[in-house]
Formats: structure tokens, C-alpha cells, sequence
């Protein structure tokens, strides 16, 4: 039987949910997210297997469908912060070393903030839209990657179309970054927000890549919006 998140099959087991009351002082947005957090079983799941955050559920599940994530591959994680994607990418690519038998890949995490270590991942603090980042990160790398991924996401407004534009503009920058650092044959897996505007890059991915495909990853919560493009095959 397919287990669900949190490692019940929850056959017989009631759903007991987490109720918060909003305290005094504290916004009613802020009590909502806490209870949505306290009940996701992705959050639960990812604190009790070591993970930062759930997000690494949704890379998971993207390397489980696409294989890019493979033993040997050089790898530049975008936005690093928190590290769950990272610590996802380590095992999966053998950077530790611990496959004896399978080549030892490269993780490169990349923030705008200091981040704590991770095994297996060296960590710069980088603005990646400056104009010298392609070269600094094939320089720490030792050449081009085979991997550029990104779960960034642009601060929040609260107008939804403006926060669309403002995540596919950062998509954007990721992808033409993407364009330098990558070998032939690459992956970028992006996190974008539907909306309408992305249709843009859509067209550009699909002149440098042999493949793009959007998808929705089961750990991505259901009320939200975000979707992340798959684009493979990366032409040169």
C-alpha cells in the first residue's frame, strides 16, 4: 500500500489537525500560516528526515520523474537558502562519495545571504545577476555545470499579478545565466508562478533546449500557484 506523507497510510487513524489561536498582537495571516505549517505532512515529513525544508520533497519528485540529479553531474543551485535542495542534490549525485563505485559529482549553492554549511555543498555568496557571476561560477565549479536549478522567488506584494511578473523576470535572469554556465545537453528546472506572463520564456527556453515541460510537483501545496519548468537538452 502507497504510504502518505509522514510515513502512515493513515488507514484507521483519524485526521487530528493542529489548531492555533491567534494570539494578541499577531496578525490573523500569521496564525493561519503557523496552523498551515504545524498540519503539513510535508513539514512534518521533512523535519523528521533531517531536511530544511519541504521544498525538498518537490525536487525530489522532479529528479524522480525527469533524471537529472545523476552521479558525477555538476550542479549550481540558485537562491540556495535554506539548503533542502542541496542536501537532496548530495546524495543523489554522489558528492560525498559514498557510491564507491559511481563518479563523484560537484553541488554549488549560490545566495544573497550567508548560509549554514552542508556536507557535500561549497556555498558563495553571490549576486547571480552581476555581470562577472557566469565566470566566477564556472571558476569555482572548474568548468561548466550540468545542472542549474532555482526555487527563488521575489519578495511578496501582495498584488498577484505584480508578484507573477516579478518571479518570471527572476526566472528569467536564472535562465540567461543558465545559458552561460551550462554543457551541452544540460537541465534548468525553475520555479515559476502561473499567470499569463510566462509565455515569454517559455518561447526562449524552447529555442535552447530540446525539451520543456511544466509541472506541479505533489509537494507543492495545492492552493498556491507555483509550477516549475523542466527545460532539457540544452543545445550550446
Amino acid at each position: 500500500m502507497a504510504q502518505k506523507p509522514g510515513g502512515t497510510s493513515g488507514r484507521g487513524q483519524r485526521d487530528l489537525k493542529v489548531k492555533v489561536k491567534t494570539a494578541r498582537g499577531r496578525k490573523l495571516s500569521s496564525t493561519l500560516w503557523l496552523q498551515r505549517q504545524l498540519n503539513d505532512p510535508y513539514v512534518k515529513r521533512a523535519q523528521a528526515e533531517g531536511y530544511r525544508g519541504r521544498a525538498a520533497f518537490k525536487i525530489s519528485e522532479l529528479d524522480d520523474r525527469y533524471g537529472f540529479l545523476v552521479p558525477g553531474a555538476r550542479v549550481v543551485d540558485l537562491g540556495c537558502a535554506p539548503g533542502g535542495w542541496c542536501q537532496v542534490a548530495v546524495k543523489r549525485v554522489n558528492a560525498l562519495g559514498e557510491q564507491a563505485d559511481k563518479p563523484i559529482g560537484r553541488i554549488l549553492g549560490i545566495d544573497l545571504q550567508e548560509v549554514e554549511p552542508i556536507a557535500g555543498t561549497e556555498i558563495h555568496v553571490l549576486d547571480f545577476m552581476e555581470d562577472d557571476a557566469d565566470a566566477k561560477v564556472k571558476d569555482w565549479l572548474g568548468g561548466k555545470a550540468d545542472v542549474v536549478m532555482s526555487d527563488m522567488a521575489a519578495s511578496a506584494s501582495g498584488h498577484k499579478q505584480t508578484d507573477h511578473l516579478r518571479i518570471i523576470a527572476l526566472c528569467e535572469a536564472a535562465a540567461y545565466l543558465a545559458f552561460d554556465v551550462l554543457e551541452q545537453g544540460g537541465t534548468f528546472v525553475a520555479k515559476v508562478l502561473a499567470g499569463g506572463a510566462e509565455g515569454e520564456l517559455q518561447k526562449l527556453l524552447k529555442q535552447k533546449f530540446t525539451k520543456v515541460a511544466n509541472v506541479k510537483p505533489a509537494a507543492s501545496r495545492t492552493d498556491s500557484s507555483e509550477k516549475f519548468v523542466i527545460a532539457t537538452g540544452f543545445r550550446g
